[in-house]
């Protein structure tokens, strides 16, 4: 979500269209690089050109695929279903697979009846390249519905109606690149107001995501809570090597290390992480987990506690100080 890159020409096939270089399709879809190069082995796609370097370059076609199939994947898919089908099939398995009550734009913005209005203003707004409404939306309903809720009830949902608009070609890069820089500002803004707890209390926790896991939006919806609960935050934005974790862990003093995933990742590469994670954090750091990521509910891992909601948070902190 917040990637920016500049198309380079394919000068290989002797072709004026634009294309990205491996990092930056990366950066837009979080598959990773070996990913792209294993599919592009077993499956036989992508089938990205070569620049004057020898290097990559995948055509804006094949981009607009791997986002699609990166969301087909964080629906749970496996890429053997999925990879090398066209736009079209893509895009009509994301509709059938899509939440009933995920918001769905058309081209010309206009709403499913049953979509929430509130949550249909604020895509409109995204649509019409009208950040000022956008802001002025979210801020005034953040004041009307207090943090907590506006995070739960309505954050959360327009989150998952902007990704779904993304991913189905509704929306352009840049405009989910809009949405997330109004609601960061909007949510910072809300923690930067709440007034000061009166005695510091725990837990202290480090947010952050492991390398190739780019999902920034989750991580500050579970700042702002944990804020709301009195907790002291550090985060680190994303893609952390778990070695820099383990040592912000110490530097900070943190009490919990909280991780955020998509259903981006292997199962069996997320539980290896999970494991040498734990294994190198002190033992006093509580390891919290949480996110899209199916592996993290079906095959829990000894000594860290999962978050499959947002609701889950508050528990959890009233379980920590209850043990410290």
């Amino acid at each position: 979500m917040n990637s920016s890159t500049t198309p380079i020409a394919l000068t290989a096939s002797g072709s004026n269209d634009a294309g990205l270089p491996i990092a930056a399709v990366e950066r837009e879809t979080g598959l990773g690089k070996d990913t792209l190069r294993v599919w592009e082995r077993r499956y036989g796609f992508p089938t990205p050109l070569r620049n004057a370097s020898g290097d990559r370059v995948y055509s804006l076609d094949q981009v607009q695929q791997l986002r699609l199939i990166s969301r087909l994947l964080g629906l749970g898919l496996r890429p053997g279903k999925v990879v090398g089908l066209d736009q079209a099939a893509l895009q009509d398995l994301l509709i059938r697979r899509s939440p009933a009550q995920t918001a769905v734009l058309s081209k010309t913005n206009v709403l499913e009846a049953s979509t929430d209005p509130m949550i249909g203003d604020m895509l409109h707004a995204i649509g019409a390249h009208d950040p000022h409404t956008l802001r002025y939306s979210l801020s005034h309903a953040q004041l009307r519905m207090g943090l907590a809720p506006f995070v739960t009830d309505l954050v959360a949902p327009l989150t998952t109606a902007v990704g779904e608009a993304w991913a189905q070609g509704r929306f352009e890069i840049f405009e989910e690149h809009l949405y997330t820089e109004v609601i960061t500002g909007v949510l910072r803004h809300a923690m930067a107001s709440l007034a000061p707890q009166p005695v510091a209390q725990g837990p202290k926790v480090l947010l952050t995501t492991v390398p190739q896991e780019q999902h920034s939006l989750g991580l500050l919806m579970v700042e702002a809570l944990l804020t709301l609960e009195g907790c002291t935050c550090v985060s680190l934005g994303t893609q952390t090597p778990l070695t820099d974790i383990v040592e912000a862990a110490q530097a900070h003093r943190i009490d919990v290390v909280a991780l955020s995933f998509s259903n981006l990742h292997k199962a069996a590469v997320v539980r290896a992480s999970l494991r040498e994670l734990r294994a190198q954090l002190l033992e006093s750091t509580a390891l919290w987990v949480g996110g899209a990521c199916t592996a993290l509910y079906q095959w829990p891992v000894a000594g860290i506690s999962t978050v499959q909601h947002l609701s889950g948070l508050q528990p959890l902190v009233a379980q920590w100080r209850h043990a410290n």
